[in-house]
């Protein structure tokens, strides 16, 4: 697909990785329509790039609301997208039993059932176009279940999974349906915590403009799945096809990641992260 003309809707476009994502996309020739909760963050965005070629909607993917705005703004918008990005998460670093049912409900909503749901209602507007792309930045946890971030994981394998499906599901035709996956990426997305585990674990992370240029290439090339980073793609595959291994690898890290899970702070109330960790 060629994005140079092409209107794309950028959810999470106020985080890191979601405002990389907007200048690479622009930088490839097309508009976007920036969407996201922090309204000043935004405005930022839409200044640093070209007059004209970025419109913003602030809103809240997580409630009915804010999705019903976001659908109403992109049908008066004067050009049709043909792309949608889901950029938008929440994360929740800590032991599963320590964190709040409103934490753990709240990330759900915004990271599974906000974007299935926004998908569901931006369908008729993509099918108007004979190629259109439906994009989820994806994690790698979302092919790997990892301790501190139970709910996490569950709601980006139930992106996964939704992806995959629809992607099945309208084979053949022009709407593609694709799953992106960074690996760690150097953002305000990571709490201090989770910076002190991937220290700990010397975990490999990635600027988010380098994050960005691969996804806008995976996407101009029509990926269906991909996994960004290495050994994080091979312990995706491995993870699929011998977990047990897996289990064994990870086993080792878990008193380290306990530690660090059980200082993790909740987030204040009502704050959430637009971008993707893993």
């Amino acid at each position: 697909m060629n994005l140079a003309g092409r209107t794309v809707i950028v959810t999470g476009a106020s985080g890191g990785i979601g405002a990389a994502v907007c200048r690479a996309l622009v930088q490839a020739g097309a508009a976007i329509i920036a969407v996201g909760r922090n309204r000043s963050r935004l405005a930022a965005l839409a200044t640093a790039l070209p007059a004209g070629r970025v419109q913003t909607v602030v809103a809240d993917l997580a409630s009915p609301l804010g999705r019903s705005h976001l659908v109403a703004a992109i049908r008066q918008s004067e050009a049709s997208p043909s792309v949608l990005i889901l950029g938008h998460a929440q994360s929740a670093f800590g032991l599963f039993e320590d964190q709040h049912p409103d934490e753990l409900e709240h990330l759900l909503q915004t990271n599974l059932v906000g974007s299935t749901l926004l998908i569901h209602a931006l369908l008729p507007l993509l099918r108007r176009h004979d190629q259109a792309s439906v994009v989820a930045i994806g994690s790698t946890f979302g092919s790997i279940g990892f301790a501190g971030f139970a709910t996490y994981s569950a709601s980006k394998f139930g992106l996964r999974g939704l992806m995959e499906a629809l992607s099945r599901e309208h084979d053949g035709s022009g709407l593609h349906f694709q799953y992106l996956s960074p690996r760690a990426t150097r953002t305000t997305f990571n709490t201090p915590a989770v910076d002190a585990l991937n220290a700990e674990l010397k975990v490999a992370s990635d600027d988010p403009d380098t994050v960005a240029a691969a996804l806008v290439q995976a996407i101009g090339r029509g990926d269906r799945r991909r996994q960004l980073g290495w050994p994080e793609k091979l312990f995706a595959r491995l993870n699929g096809l011998i977990p047990a291994l897996v289990d064994r690898s990870l086993r080792a890290q878990l008193p380290i990641i306990k530690r660090h899970a059980s200082q993790a702070r909740p987030l204040p109330e009502g704050s959430s992260h637009e971008a993707t960790q893993r």
